[in-house]
């Protein structure tokens, strides 16, 4: 039998079997993820997890958007307020979260059918299963807000083919249903008419195997085609220029690119790195070359200590200067402070991945995981 909890709760719950599904349920504000959300997403998770009936999450979200990323809106406002620390506690949460979602002990298949941004991708992309739609729209606009891509991107990020997810994550490029499943953000393409036959065949296997799982899920995928002009198609030049050691190398390989042929992905390409936050540039290309060698773990005990320096706003207050831009006055016209790549220094960039200079302040303590399956083992 199913049951709901009411229609003002962040998160929607319904008991179908062994099977729990988990709608995120803020459609107004594209289920932006807020303080209560992910409170409460990791609360139900825990409880599923020591819930020897339960047997499969399925996550999805109301609307036309999974989930539009976290509310830094509200996670600004509560810092102008009173506190950088204040936002400093929604971070934390939300970064457990994502660590407790990438070691989870029983399957989670996420159901991607619309937009997935930022915060959106940590509450999906570290589960076991990943199911893309017609309707997806994939981004880590991160830079473009004076941030970097966090919630565990410097992991996933930094695993995608060759240095795509350098392109990805630096420019914030929009991907599709097709364009994630090609790069494995996503794990099936499933149209999105078919979605609640899935959902209901899910429920049905009653299991918690992955690979009846995978069997179940793949019964309703097709393969889609790529468009002609996706950026999966650019892997070469991408590579070519986005291997580079710094974003002003990187820089420069796409002019040289440019100087050749007339293009206008590279055009765009090059406008995207230049419109961005240069400091932002700086910190999330050393953040996802780091992540290349780190455990899911060590990257969001990382990112914590680069958000709380974003927050704390010492180096530069671009993420408040973007937010102002982008998500309040919305006149889309940041004035990033330093304004140039060169000057944002090696030593400004250190910053970011030292210790807050705080005595009150701590490192993100991730909690201690048991019955960690096999493919999360690796993740570690």
């Amino acid at each position: 039998m199913a049951s709901s909890f009411g229609e003002t709760d962040q998160v929607l719950v319904e008991e179908k079997s062994s099977t729990r599904i988990f709608t995120l349920n803020r459609p107004k504000q594209l289920n932006a993820a807020s303080f209560t959300m992910v409170s409460r997403l990791l609360e139900l998770f825990l409880a599923c997890e020591e819930d020897p009936s339960v047997k499969l999450i399925i996550l999805k979200g109301k609307g036309r958007a999974f989930c539009a990323g976290g509310d830094v809106a509200a996670v600004v406002r509560d810092i102008t307020q009173g506190h950088w620390k204040l936002g400093a506690n929604f971070f934390r949460r939300e970064f457990i979260l994502n660590y407790v979602m990438a070691t989870f002990s029983k399957p989670q298949v996420s159901i991607l059918n619309g937009i997935v941004m930022g915060g959106g991708a940590g509450v999906s992309i570290h589960g076991r299963f990943r199911v893309a739609t017609e309707n997806s729209l994939f981004a880590m606009p991160e830079t473009a807000l004076g941030l970097f891509p966090d919630v565990g991107a410097s992991y996933f990020l930094s695993r995608l083919p060759g240095f795509f997810g350098e392109y990805v994550g630096l420019i914030g490029a929009r991907l599709d249903g097709a364009e994630m499943l090609a790069c494995g953000l996503a794990t099936h393409f499933v149209l999105s008419e078919k979605l609640s036959l899935l959902e209901d065949a899910l429920c049905k296997a009653d299991s918690s195997d992955p690979a009846v799982i995978s069997a179940t899920i793949s019964e309703f995928s097709l393969a889609p085609s790529l468009k002609e002009k996706s950026a999966c198609h650019r892997l070469n030049i991408i590579n070519k220029c986005f291997s580079r050691r710094t974003i002003e190398e990187i820089i420069l390989a796409l002019e040289r690119e440019a100087a050749d042929k007339e293009d206008e992905w590279i055009s765009s390409t090059i406008q995207s790195l230049k419109k961005a936050s240069p400091t932002s540039l700086k910190i999330s290309l050393r953040s996802i070359r780091e992540g290349r060698l780190q455990g899911v773990g060590k990257c969001l005990v990382r990112e914590y200590r680069m958000v709380c320096n974003v927050m704390q706003g010492e180096t530069s207050k671009d993420f408040f200067e973007g937010c102002r831009a982008i998500l309040v006055d919305k006149d889309k016209n940041p004035k990033w402070e330093p304004s140039k790549l060169e000057q944002v220094t090696e030593d400004m960039v250190d910053r970011y991945f030292s210790k807050i200079n705080d005595k009150d302040w701590e490192d993100l303590n991730l909690p201690r995981r048991l019955n960690i399956p096999p493919h999360a083992i690796a993740k570690l």
